[in-house]
């Protein structure tokens, strides 16, 4: 996905809906009314919203609006394109807030709603500028919050014996599927279905070193192939730690893959992506 910028007429319609990417909303002309995951707020000139990966907003303007439109693609585009600046967007873009735009902002902002926006060119320069200058500005709400590596641990450990799927742990983090892979990436270098895995191994070296079940029973209860090797109980404290997110002094991740399965039964790329929609 390429990052889009797009001139927006607002009406008394009221719009509510959520998608896959973010979104930042750049007030030119009028008021426009926004909800976002339940904080109110509008935009007028020299203000924008945030809206957060697959965050559930509601909009509308009783005396119209005008507001010029960024798309943001995933991460990857980001870490790509902004090199030192993703983190401070990562964060930005984290959580739903009203910035208000100092007079430079402002006028890049109307400087490039008065361009060819249709020209990609102009379109990939301009997001990278608008999300670079808006590091500068914190958001309203600071502060964002880290995955619930706990509650993904008590629900692995409780169906371990059963194929477990990503979208049960998308569903635990309120997101998306592929928002939660993308910040399984960014935060700790691995995929959910990595994630998983490692997890079951913890189980699996647990049982070995403090039971007497045979290799089948284990592999059985952490429903893991009876031709991995697990290691013996005396190797375990020098394992591959199995949960590089809870710590961040973690050492170095296993690759990760191009593409995840949304179980752990199917194939490498078998997830399906849902193709962003459309914006208001």
């Amino acid at each position: 996905m390429r990052p889009t910028l797009t001139l927006r007429h607002y009406t008394h319609d009221l719009i509510a809906h959520s998608h896959d990417h973010a979104q930042l909303v750049f007030g030119l002309a009028g008021r426009l009314d926004f909800e976002v995951e339940g904080i109110g707020g509008e935009i007028c000139p020299q203000g924008v919203m945030v809206l957060p990966f697959s965050a559930h907003h509601a909009c509308g303007s009783p005396q119209g609006s005008h507001c010029l439109v960024l798309d943001v693609p995933d991460e990857q585009w980001m870490v790509q394109s902004l090199g030192e600046h993703a983190d401070a967007s990562r964060r930005l873009l984290d959580r739903p807030a009203r910035v208000s735009l100092d007079s430079r902002q402002g006028q890049l902002v109307n400087w490039l709603a008065s361009g060819a926006l249709d020209d990609p060119l102009i379109a990939q320069q301009g997001a990278v500028l608008l999300l670079a200058t808006l590091n500068g500005q914190p958001p309203a709400h600071t502060g964002a919050r880290r995955l619930p590596y706990g509650a993904f641990n008590a629900h692995i450990d409780q169906h371990a014996a059963y194929p477990l799927q990503v979208a049960d742990l998308a569903r635990l983090a309120d997101m998306s599927v592929a928002r939660l892979h993308a910040r399984f990436v960014a935060e700790c270098g691995l995929t959910p279905m990595d994630y998983i895995r490692n997890r079951r191994l913890h189980m699996a070296r647990g049982l070995l070193r403090d039971s007497h079940l045979p290799i089948g029973e284990i592999a059985a209860r952490v429903a893991m192939p009876r031709k991995v090797r697990l290691p013996p109980p005396c190797c375990a404290s020098s394992a591959a730690r199995p949960e590089p997110c809870a710590d961040s002094t973690t050492g170095a991740s296993p690759a990760i893959k191009p593409a995840i399965p949304t179980t752990d039964t199917q194939a490498p790329g078998a997830l399906d992506w849902m193709p962003a929609r459309t914006l208001f």
